[in-house]
């Protein structure tokens, strides 16, 4: 396996991080990532009922995390998300890498340097990615709209997206979208990238606590079994249920933004993904899904990809 500028900068030893999806990406599944040498990625509100107070359950999964590995661990900020307390708890508690996502860089990227963290920015397009890097982050994660959940307004994919990122910044690019398995990982090295970010696959692992309806569902999903959604809000990709189906049909009316956020209303991500509400729940999941038929370990999706990446390439020639 390849030894990258990421490796070097997260002290990991495979470039392979692990997505922080909202409610699911737990303390037990980062550390499962983390102990098989990737990097594993705790969200704030991972597994936390809707009374929680996000900012103790945030210190919860860091203190679990650190029960269950002594590697390297992140946390994941959806910036606009993001009270600058939550911030403040992942610099009291040491936290030593943050990936930062859905906002501008510019707001917590210099607070997080001068607290010796290393700070990664999802991105969907060449001027985000030269915004995030004058602001000072460590690495880019070029984001294709291929991957689950909310994705960047113009929808470009990741073959796309990678190789122009790539030619025009000097820090390290990981590749997000639509990756699941060596090939993929091969691929975007190909195209530039320096590592690797993958959310869906690690969905349908054992020690991911989605609900099992969902992994099912993930299993299940066909080539065409994911659609975008709420383009006036966000585009969102998730698998198709009967809530894209009636938010696709609003949409072809024309319905407002604000009529569509009133039918959204708030938890269906927890409803769908934690509670395993395949009808009326959002189910954040990339066009990958099609490739996953089988739930595996943690361990056992980072070693796929450490293993097949040498015969990937033999096949090459």
């Amino acid at each position: 396996m390849k030894r990258t500028r990421v490796c070097d900068l997260l002290n990991i030893d495979y470039p392979i991080i692990q997505g922080g999806m909202t409610w699911i990406a737990n303390a037990e599944l980062a550390a499962a990532v983390s102990n098989a040498g990737a990097l594993g990625v705790i969200s704030p509100n991972a597994a936390a009922q809707a009374t929680d107070s996000y900012a103790e359950n945030l210190r919860y999964q860091i203190a679990r995390v650190r029960e269950l590995t002594d590697k390297p661990f992140g946390v994941n900020f959806p910036v606009l998300d993001t009270p600058k307390e939550m911030v403040d708890i992942a610099i009291q508690e040491g936290v030593r890498v943050v990936t930062t996502s859905a906002g501008n860089p510019a707001t917590y990227t210099r607070y997080l340097k001068d607290a010796g963290i290393k700070v990664l920015h999802v991105v969907a397009s060449v001027r985000h990615a030269k915004k995030a890097e004058a602001e000072g982050v460590d690495a880019v994660i070029a984001e294709g709209y291929e991957a689950g959940g909310h994705n960047g307004l113009d929808e470009l994919p990741t073959f796309v997206l990678v190789p122009q990122v790539v030619d025009v910044v000097k820090i390290p690019v990981v590749a997000a979208g639509g990756i699941a398995d060596a090939r993929g990982f091969v691929a975007a090295l190909a195209l530039g990238a320096q590592g690797v970010q993958m959310g869906t696959r690690f969905v349908a692992t054992r020690e991911c606590i989605a609900h099992q309806n969902f992994k099912q569902a993930i299993l299940e999903a066909i080539d065409t079994g994911t659609t975008i959604t709420g383009r006036k809000l966000g585009p969102t990709r998730g698998l198709k249920n009967e809530l894209t189906a009636k938010m696709v049909e609003m949409e072809s009316r024309s319905d407002s933004a604000e009529e569509l956020l009133s039918f959204l209303g708030w938890g269906r991500a927890r409803g769908g993904q934690l509670e395993g509400d395949l009808v009326e729940g959002e189910l954040y999941c990339g066009a990958i899904a099609g490739m996953i038929l089988k739930i595996s370990s943690a361990a056992e999706v980072v070693q796929s990809i450490v293993g097949g990446y040498t015969k990937v390439l033999s096949r090459l020639g």
